[in-house]
């Protein structure tokens, strides 16, 4: 069996609290979008993990993809072994929950392909286990998402219509980098008021971590701006970076030097 995990991107980032275990609450609404992995698994008495495409840094057994898979396999004993092919495409520490959403979407696949019959409740339940993006991706509809991620509230936000562009210029922007300059603080109107009135996006659906970002990165500030007089009507930093997105009602011509870095687009 074969899926696509597929990336998101954030309109608007609080951080709202430092909690008293190290995590920070965060607020943001996250739409998931068509740039995507290829995640397949079968079913074989040996087994196997491989990856092409994007070169994945790290030990395999910290992946999210075979974690997810050792996290069913300690509460279902007995399920049979799988060949695993993972073909990257999505840019890691991006801001764009790849990884995220490999892992979510091993569940998802795992669930079908062992037929255990979980509910999303339960996928949810797993996923928050792997990592704090990886709940949204289990149902992967806009979500409001609070906690360390882990809470979802449905929201009504839609960008169908929309022209996409994603600039990644292939910066690694770390965590703890992006929260070095970011002062934890609740906003002063709600999110889901400023998402209901697109008019306001641009000055008030706010990222809080391009401010620090921005700061050690001016040349990812420069594309977010570039964006704007290309014609987006929003244009934003997704995650901790340093992925920019600018988000256009009708097909833009982009500058000469978006041709250097990774760049997606599409129509939502």
């Amino acid at each position: 069996m074969i899926t696509f995990p597929n990336a998101k991107i954030n309109l608007g980032l609080h951080i709202t609290q430092k909690r008293k275990d190290g995590y920070h609450e965060i607020e943001s609404c996250m739409v998931p979008i068509p740039l995507c992995d290829a995640l397949e698994m079968v079913l074989d008495k040996k087994p196997s993990w491989t990856v092409t495409g994007l070169e994945v840094p790290g030990d395999p057994k910290d992946n999210l993809i075979l974690k997810a898979e050792k996290l069913l396999k300690k509460d279902y004993q007995g399920l049979p072994s799988l060949q695993i092919h993972l073909h990257k495409h999505v840019p890691m520490g991006a801001g764009l929950g790849g990884g995220s959403a490999d892992g979510a979407f091993a569940l998802k696949l795992m669930n079908n392909l062992f037929d255990l019959h979980l509910d999303d409740f339960f996928l949810e339940e797993y996923a928050a286990e792997l990592g704090s993006d990886c709940p949204f991706f289990i149902e992967n509809t806009p979500k409001i998402i609070r906690g360390r991620g882990e809470i979802l509230d449905p929201c009504s936000v839609s960008l169908q219509g929309s022209y996409l562009v994603l600039i990644h210029p292939g910066i690694h922007v770390g965590t703890k980098e992006a929260y070095a300059g970011v002062t934890p603080m609740q906003p002063k109107t709600s999110l889901e008021e400023v998402l209901a009135d697109r008019s306001r996006w641009k000055e008030q659906l706010v990222n809080d971590f391009e401010k620090s970002v921005f700061h050690a990165h001016p040349e990812i500030a420069e594309i977010k701006y570039s964006l704007y007089r290309a014609g987006a009507y929003y244009a934003s930093m997704s995650g901790s970076g340093s992925s920019v997105f600018g988000l256009f009602d009708e097909k833009p011509n982009l500058p000469s030097w978006a041709g250097s870095y990774f760049v997606f687009e599409s129509q939502l």
